[in-house]
């Protein structure tokens, strides 16, 4: 069975506590969420039909160790926890990045996941599983996108209300680009004392602020 891509490229990983870092990203097509900060609205179509074996041969030729499969929404496609094995398998670092209203279980143990929870301004709340906080491991990654105070508080009381299973330094919190200062969000952080939680500014935002795709 094929997957749909909508692209892949190699660039500077501009998310994540792996910022920085040279990445492989394989963008899948198809989304099941409409978030009002969209910035990968292009995903939603179809793709290009790969298979598993292709895609990894493509890694394997680029050559870089760390490997980003996103979105879009992977999850939505049957043969993404097939692809994040054979990668993982083939000595690649896999990280999977998903908007967290699908379960995360299919998942070979060994991904680390970067999960989003949706904050109330996303539109997309209601879409949140909280079940998959309880499927979390410590190496995986959450995410919270911010757009004003209301989602900051939503962030913070969840995250007062919930143990989550993951390493200091693994919840992140972004600032919504154009719409929230990402030092007003460091401000309410360094205010409430939210000591495990990470600022995250999106890297490749700054380093080519003119391409909307990837580069």
């Amino acid at each position: 069975m094929a997957l749909e891509v909508c692209e892949i490229f190699s660039s500077i990983q501009g998310e994540s506590t792996h910022t920085g870092r040279p990445c492989t990203f394989i963008r899948l097509a198809g989304c099941n969420l409409d978030c009002s900060y969209c910035d990968t609205a292009y995903a939603r179509g179809p793709g290009r039909p790969f298979t598993v074996e292709s895609l990894v041969g493509k890694v394997i030729e680029i050559g870089c160790p760390l490997v980003e499969i996103t979105g879009g929404e992977p999850l939505l496609q049957q043969e993404t926890p097939a692809l994040a094995l054979a990668l993982i398998e083939t000595g690649h670092t896999v990280l999977v990045e998903t908007n967290g209203s699908l379960d995360i279980d299919d998942l070979d143990r060994r991904c680390i996941i970067i999960m989003d929870i949706k904050c109330p301004a996303s539109g997309q709340e209601q879409m949140n599983d909280y079940a998959n906080l309880d499927r979390l491991k410590p190496h995986h990654q959450v995410k919270f996108v911010v757009t004003d105070r209301n989602d900051y508080e939503f962030a913070r009381n969840l995250l007062a209300a919930r143990s989550i299973a993951v390493q200091p330094g693994n919840i992140v919190f972004s600032a919504v680009h154009g719409k929230l200062n990402p030092a007003r969000l460091a401000a309410w952080i360094l205010e409430d004392h939210l000591f495990n939680v990470r600022l995250q500014v999106q890297l490749h935002r700054i380093l080519w602020p003119d391409t909307e795709r990837g580069v």
